[in-house]
């Protein structure tokens, strides 16, 4: 997965829609995830899985301190191009390089969709490891059961496997993982898209004090 992202990351960057701003949808629930995290802790938010990087520069333009993520090195040298100024690092959502509660909030657009679905709760685990009380984190993800590799893209060799998501499945494992329910919406297929979209906004508890 690191090897082929990188491989093509000049080309994925360069294929219309990959590294554009949100669509409308999108940037509207991006204004409550960033709108709650700053009403909250305020504290810090990562973009993980950022790609590009236009994700994480529409978090910072919400006013976030947001800095994105990627297991990709390819994919991040091409964000730093993009995005002057805005961190981006290397590095996997299964092994955050973050201190326990030190986050505000986790980004995942389209990236859960390539973790194996056995190592889903183990990511989960890990965004509320890096949370604090009060954190959220957001999923973007297609819907559906399916589940592919891809092999080819625009003449490179790459093995990159998928995993569509069912929103009750995402659910069930944010709530095993501790967190609780915000939001969750489904946005029709539209334009080029196969299958509809998928959003969930989860929160981590804050302690109570009897």
């Amino acid at each position: 997965m690191r090897d082929s992202y990188s491989r093509i990351a000049e080309d994925y960057a360069g294929v219309p829609g990959q590294a554009q701003r949100p669509q409308l949808i999108e940037r509207a629930l991006l204004a409550a995830f960033a709108e709650r995290i700053l009403a909250g802790c305020g504290a810090t938010v990562a973009d993980v899985g950022c790609g590009p990087g236009q994700h994480t520069a529409a978090l910072r333009e919400l006013g976030l301190d947001a800095y994105g993520i990627d297991l990709a090195p390819g994919m991040v040298e091409v964000a730093r191009r993009a995005h002057p100024g805005v961190p981006f690092e290397v590095g996997s959502m299964l092994e955050l390089d973050r201190a326990d509660g030190e986050l505000g909030g986790i980004l995942s657009v389209y990236s859960i969709i390539h973790v194996p679905l056995e190592l889903r709760a183990r990511v989960l685990a890990e965004f509320f490891r890096v949370l604090a009380p009060g954190g959220l984190v957001m999923l973007v993800f297609q819907v559906g059961d399916e589940q592919g590799r891809r092999e080819e893209f625009q003449g490179h060799r790459i093995g990159i496997d998928w995993y569509r998501q069912q929103p009750d499945d995402l659910v069930t494992l944010l709530r095993d993982a501790g967190f609780d329910i915000w939001l969750r919406a489904v946005r029709e297929a539209e334009g080029a898209e196969k299958v509809p979209q998928g959003y969930l906004i989860a929160v981590k508890p804050k302690v109570k004090i009897f």
